[in-house]
């Protein structure tokens, strides 16, 4: 700023205080002592500070700017001061000076001579109040030593985001050195695969002044190159003062470490949510098909993009494994989110042999989940065919896990996992994820295997102790069915015969125990063998329901329905016995259907309740419908309704009784029954010239 001399004239030579953000905030004071150490220069910082006119000072003694001097001080202030510059040539002092108000204050002096153009010697003085230079001083101490200590990276950049000032903390993020930074673009040390958005986030900071606060950019460095970093990064801009340019200040924070503990903080309960509904729902039945393929659907799409699990065939399940012969597998389930080839990859074959050697029998030889990337030398290690070998080449699998199938120190199969490669390859957390699924799999697959074997135990026995040919004589033609229920339910208990008698008598008989099982399928053929044997030494039927109760009880068997007719095609007539079973239907040559014999007694088992018969004439060419309740009853649904179905199948034409068996057990039942059926259906014929019919009702 140019300051005032003596005679009003400007000098030519202007002195200017330094610009800057925190000397704007600071009065500077300039002014100039003669020879005579009277006022020869007085800038308006001089105005400011002292309170004084130029007019009012100059040619008069400086000594005016100082309190008066105590006693025996010599020489003044303001001698003082022109004495040490002219002697030391630069001088600074912390001084008390006087305001024209009459206040006094701390102020810093510099002072040095100058000698101007017509040789005259002054000396010129720069004076602050203290305060003000306190909080400077103190300003540049914190920002010194925030740029030496913070351990958070600090940086100045110009206009065109080049280094302009940085502190060692951002130097050993980047591992390189500070001194290489300065004069360098951001983008040659902060390398980042976005497509340029950072710079041009950086761009808007220094040319829109906008903000930006704890952004994440994830980068490389040139001393970093093989490490991945995620930073959190804040700038603003920095404005321009005097003639310095703009620029852009900014915080840096290196938050990879942190970052990455987020994301395998998530990735684990991710992890600890997929057990949990893969526990859910893996298991909710006893088929092994069926476990497995919830197994499959419990991983894909959201652990992998695609998925098989396969049983091992073993010659023998006792054998130890042999890594020198080939492997053979049936594949049960499979699922993939790829396109073809991957779905004929996965789906194409039911029996998978492996050779000797292949990754298959390093993983069933550790007993552990292995991780491999899909190549050519695990293509050819693994895969038999060669056709099927490209398929897994062309399927975009990337990497495959693969994971034991134990259960109970039995190797059950193999469950393998894969992920293409627009997913991160599988991690270590992952193989004990699968390697968790596997055996929470194998523990559900042997579950169902043993059933498996137990049910087919029942079901071996029950059709050994049902008739396979029952003998109905020459006037009754008999059709029979007997359908287990769906491998999710346990064998049941149905059971039927067909009994000749003397007389051409036909005795028709069906009943159910009560539960599953092999001693359901026992308790069964106890009573079929009984009620044969009783059937041919008691002529009335409710004798022997009351001689097949008694049998029940001494057996233990408890609450089993039985329905016995007894037909007699010389009259023309049926007498029949009910033990709680689903009474008979009738059907007649018209299409009529009618319910006969429909007072059921109490169930076998329960003793002391005495049975009755009823008496009733079944006409030439007569059909009846023997059942048990599984063709009649279905869950949510009233037996009643079940009942109506039976009746409108019957009055349907029925053509040959096979045909028509075959077609209300195809109309009645669901896909997968719950429960064992026996239907018999039975055309009765009569004696020719039999006697006519006498009443009918019930038999005590």
């Amino acid at each position: 700023m140019p300051s005032e001399r003596l005679g009003g004239a400007p000098d030519p030579g202007p002195i200017r205080s330094e610009p800057g953000s925190l000397l704007e905030h600071v009065v500077v004071a300039v002014f100039g002592f003669d020879d005579e150490d009277r006022i020869c220069y007085w800038g308006p910082g001089a105005h400011n500070l002292f309170g004084h006119e130029a007019a009012s000072v100059l040619t008069r003694p400086a000594a005016q700017l100082f309190p008066e001097p105590t006693p025996g001080e010599e020489p003044g202030a303001a001698a003082h001061l022109a004495e040490r510059a002219r002697t030391l040539g630069y001088w600074r002092v912390r001084l008390p000076a006087l305001h024209r108000d009459g206040s006094v204050f701390d102020c810093g002096f510099r002072v040095f001579p100058m000698t101007g153009a017509s040789g005259a010697s002054v000396v010129i003085g720069l004076a602050s109040r203290g305060d003000e230079l306190d909080r400077v001083k103190t300003n540049l101490s914190f920002l010194d030593a925030l740029f030496e200590t913070c351990p958070i990276g600090l940086v100045m950049l110009d206009e065109e985001l080049r280094y302009v000032h940085l502190n060692q903390a951002l130097a050993d993020m980047d591992g390189v050195p500070l001194d290489a930074h300065l004069g360098l673009r951001m983008a040659d040390v902060m390398i980042t695969t976005d497509g340029g958005e950072y710079q041009r986030m950086l761009r808007s900071v220094a040319h829109e002044g906008r903000t930006v606060v704890g952004t994440l950019v994830g980068l490389r460095t040139p001393g970093h190159p093989d490490r991945d970093q995620v930073r959190s990064v804040s700038f603003f801009p920095l404005s321009g003062t005097g003639d310095t340019r703009r620029g852009v200040g900014g915080l840096l924070l290196d938050v990879t470490d942190r970052e990455r503990a987020i994301l395998e903080a998530t990735a684990a309960r991710q992890r600890l949510a997929l057990l949990d509904r893969a526990g859910a729902r893996i298991g909710t039945t006893l088929d092994l098909n069926t476990t497995a393929r919830e197994l499959v659907e419990a991983v894909v799409p959201e652990f992998c993009d695609a998925s098989v699990v396969e049983l091992v065939e073993w010659m023998d399940e006792t054998e130890d494994f042999d890594p020198a012969l080939p492997v053979t597998t049936r594949r049960i389930a499979s699922g993939t989110t790829l396109a073809e080839p991957a779905v004929e990859l996965v789906s194409g074959l039911e029996r998978v042999t492996y050779p000797p050697g292949s990754n298959i029998h390093q993983m069933l030889s550790t007993g552990r989940a292995l991780c491999f990337t899909v190549d050519e030398d695990f293509v050819t290690r693994t895969v038999v065919h060669q056709q099927r070998a490209q398929l897994l080449l062309d399927s975009g699998l990337a990497c495959i896990l693969m994971a034991p199938l134990i259960a109970r120190g039995t190797v059950q199969g193999i469950a393998m996992f894969g992920r293409s490669a627009t997913r991160p390859a599988f991690a270590e957390e992952d193989l004990g994820l699968a390697g968790e699924l596997a055996s929470r799999a194998a523990l559900c697959l042997d579950n169902a295997r043993l059933y498996g074997k137990v049910r087919d135990i029942a079901l071996t026995l029950q059709r050994a102790l049902l008739p396979s040919a029952p003998a109905a004589g020459p006037y009754v033609d008999i059709s029979h069915r007997y359908l287990p229920g769906s491998r999710a339910a346990e064998v049941g208990g149905d059971w039927y015969d067909a009994i000749a008698l003397p007389g051409d008598r036909v005795a028709l008989v069906v009943g159910d125990v009560m539960g599953h099982g092999v001693p359901a399928a026992a308790a069964m053929g106890r009573l079929r063998i009984t009620a044969k044997t009783l059937a041919r030494n008691t002529p009335e039927p409710e004798a022997l329901l009351e001689e097949l109760d008694a049998c029940a009880q001494e057996a233990g068997i408890e609450w089993a329905t039985c329905l016995y007719l007894l037909y007699d095609p010389h009259t023309g007539r049926a007498r029949i016995a009910n033990a709680g079973h689903p009474p008979p239907l009738v059907r007649h040559r018209d299409g009529s259907v009618h319910t006969v014999g429909d007072e059921p007694g109490v169930p076998l088992g329960v003793g002391g309740v005495p049975y009755r018969s009823v008496e009733v004439e079944l006409p030439e060419g007569a059909v009846v419908a023997l059942y048990t309740d599984g063709l009649i009853e279905a869950r949510g649904q009233d037996i009643d309704t079940g009942m109506d179905a039976l009746r409108d199948q019957l009055r349907a034409p029925l053509g040959s009784l096979e045909e028509a068996a075959d077609r209300i057990l195809a109309n009645l039942l669901p896909e997968t029954a719950t429960d064992d059926t026996v239907l018999v259906l039975a055309r009765l014929s009569a004696v020719p010239g039999r006697a006519p019919a006498g009443p009918t009702g019930p038999v005590a």
